[in-house]
């Protein structure tokens, strides 16, 4: 994953972007929300949100509070924004899971859908892995682009999908379009935050756009704090390839186009070091800012038609 500082779209080449502050001059103010949601979420009370546990539910009963207060709406066939699941553990043991999905109207019949895993390892000998960049982080991200356009009404409808499971192999996003609350042909585009909070260089990754390039043209903003380049899922530039490495993989195997947004791994990840104390504020604040931009950019294409997704896609 890389940081969100954003290029004009010429300048990207591949489907994940290598964002660097190149400048001393820091644009965006800290959004004190946006570091609330993740210094509670990363809590020791949330006991590291591992699925099926106390944490977890604890988690939950936040991400429904604050999609309640923004006023989210909750689809017939999720009560109070809950789609619960249940899937087999890599032992065979049955576990039981539950997304938290709202969303906003808009006034057409396509959607958008931004996601961010809420869970974590839990407490792993003892210790207390509270994964505030794995992904509190992405569930204030969540929060954050929510928050907006709530009192910006969309052109597109847009889910707020925040899954469970994605530790356990993507479980919720595997659930999630097993049994959308919409038909999945008329979802054009998932957006996927996990892990952007957290950045020593500044760095951001948006991978995507090698399989979808024409979702290039909506990484360019007008921030000039931001810069994007692009890699990960291009195999031609001998990176890994991201597409899987996160929730946006279930989106893939529908063929339905994706953005994922994250930064690369660093020392911190997956050990109980993760913490609040340890997210870059700045390059936090920045990077959820971007992810924002790029959500709007989407939206304001009041014609994401099926025929767009179709053409999205980059034929093999």
């Amino acid at each position: 994953m890389k940081i969100l500082y954003i290029i004009p779209l010429a300048m990207m080449l591949s489907c994940c972007s290598s964002v660097k502050n190149q400048t001393s001059t820091v644009t965006e103010k800290l959004d004190t929300q946006l570091l609330k949601d993740v210094e509670v979420l990363s809590s020791d009370a949330y006991q590291g949100r591992k699925t099926g546990t106390k944490g977890a539910e604890m988690a939950r009963a936040y991400i429904t509070a604050r999609f309640q207060k923004l006023g989210l709406k909750s689809y017939p066939q999720n009560v109070n924004y809950a789609q619960e699941f249940t899937f087999n553990s890599r032992n065979g043991a049955k576990v039981n899971g539950t997304n938290v999905i709202g969303y906003i109207p808009g006034k057409g019949n396509n959607i958008i859908v931004v996601s961010a895993h809420y869970d974590h390892l839990g407490i792993v000998k003892d210790e207390v892995f509270n994964g505030a960049d794995d992904n509190a982080s992405g569930t204030a991200g969540l929060l954050k682009i929510a928050a907006y356009f709530a009192k910006n009404k969309p052109n597109n409808t847009i889910i707020f999908a925040s899954f469970d499971a994605e530790k356990m192999g993507l479980q919720g996003a595997k659930a999630f379009v097993a049994n959308p609350p919409v038909p999945i042909g008329t979802v054009a585009v998932n957006l996927n935050m996990d892990m952007i909070g957290h950045s020593e260089k500044a760095e951001l990754y948006v991978c995507g756009t090698f399989k979808y390039p024409n979702l290039k043209k909506y990484i360019d903003t007008t921030r000039k704090d931001i810069k994007v380049s692009l890699g990960h899922d291009d195999p031609k530039l001998g990176h890994d390839d991201w597409t899987n490495q996160s929730d946006q993989g279930a989106f893939n195997a529908k063929d339905v186009p994706f953005l994922y947004f994250g930064v690369e791994d660093h020392k911190d990840y997956h050990k109980a070091t993760d913490e609040y104390s340890t997210i870059t504020k700045q390059f936090f604040s920045n990077a959820a800012a971007t992810v924002l931009d790029v959500v709007k950019n989407i939206d304001q294409q009041t014609g994401l038609q099926q025929s767009l997704k179709d053409k999205m896609i980059m034929k093999n």
